[in-house]
C-alpha cells in the first residue's frame, strides 16, 4: 500500500564561510536541488562516513 511520508523538519540558523556558502549554491543550481536539499545530503554523508 502506498504510503506517504512526512520527515519532521526544524529550523535551525547556523554560520558558514561566504566562499562555502557560494560553492554551495553553485553545486545546487548545477545540480538542480534546493541548498536546503544539497546541505541535508552533505551532512548526512559526512556523519555516515565519519572516521571512527
Amino acid at each position: 500500500m502506498f504510503k506517504i511520508k512526512k520527515n519532521e523538519m526544524v529550523n535551525k540558523t547556523f554560520r558558514i564561510p561566504m566562499d562555502l556558502l557560494q560553492q554551495l549554491q553553485t553545486v545546487a543550481q548545477n545540480k538542480e536541488v534546493s541548498l536546503n536539499n544539497l546541505v541535508i545530503q552533505c551532512c548526512e554523508y559526512a556523519l555516515k562516513n565519519l572516521e571512527k
